[in-house]
Formats: C-alpha cells, structure tokens, sequence
C-alpha cells in the first residue's frame, strides 16, 4: 500500500512539475509591458538605426524568456522582430491570428499605448494560446512585447 502510494505521488510529481517549470518560464503582461516601456525609450534616446538591430538580436537585453521587441512602422511594415526575423520588412497589416483578428490594425491605431489582445502559437507550449502584447507609439514606429495570458 505505501508503495502504490509513494509510486503515486512520484508520477503525478514527473507529471506537474515540468508544468510548473514552463510556466514560471512564461513572463507576464506586467513584465512585458514594462519591457515595452523600456524598449520605447531605448528606441527615443538612441533612434532607429541604433535600437531596431539591437532588438533583432536573439541574444541580450531584449529577449527575456518568451519576451522580445517587436516594431511595426506606421505603414504596417515589420521593422523589428526579435523572435522571426523573416517577418522584418514584410507588410504584416493583414496579418491574422487564428480567428482571423487583423492584430496588427490595431498595432497601428494605438494612439498613445495600449494592450492588443489576439491568438497565437506558444513556441514553448506549441499551443495556441491568448497572447497580449503592450503596444507604445513612438514617432512613426508601434513599439510591443506580449506575453501568453494564463487562462
């Protein structure tokens, strides 16, 4: 009987606590936004040229777990994207989530900074799950991080 036991709570420990690790690997909207605010700032002191490659890069300041910087200009184009590279320079405005949401519109007529609410693939859960993204108007540019919503 005590092994049974012991067999128990050891499976259901192999089973929860790789959850419990990949979610405390997921950031939240509080540290998204607060990477956002951090990130419109480094773009308005340093200007583009600067700021846009060092968001790209897969490593530093701006990759935090599941976190990263991405900036859609005024004109729908994807300037940076610190998780898919092949998205930069691509119109993204017709972009859609799984439900069809045309996210990035409302990117663009954020007018000071907001959240934008849509669905997408978790890259470490390869779930599709409601992803927030912090979105702050900079000049020209549309300055978000987003992170999964727990539900």
């Amino acid at each position: 009987m005590m092994k049974r036991r012991l067999l128990s709570l050891t499976l259901a420990a192999s089973v929860l606590l790789p959850l419990a690790v990949r979610a405390a690997d997921q950031a939240t909207p509080d540290e998204a936004k607060a990477m956002a605010i951090k990130a419109a700032e480094y773009l308005k002191s340093v200007g583009p040229d600067k700021a846009l490659p060092e968001f790209n890069a897969k490593d530093g300041p701006w990759h935090d777990r599941d976190l990263f910087v991405a900036v859609i200009d005024s004109k729908g184009v994807m300037v940076a994207h610190g998780s898919n590279p092949g998205l930069i320079g691509r119109n993204v405005l017709e972009l859609k989530d799984v439900e069809g949401k045309p996210f990035n519109r409302e990117w663009v007529s954020v007018p000071d900074a907001g959240w934008v609410t849509f669905k997408w693939r978790n890259l470490q859960t390869n779930a599709i799950e409601p992803k927030t993204c912090y979105v702050i108007h900079v000049g020209d540019d549309y300055v978000g991080v987003g992170a999964y919503v727990k539900s």
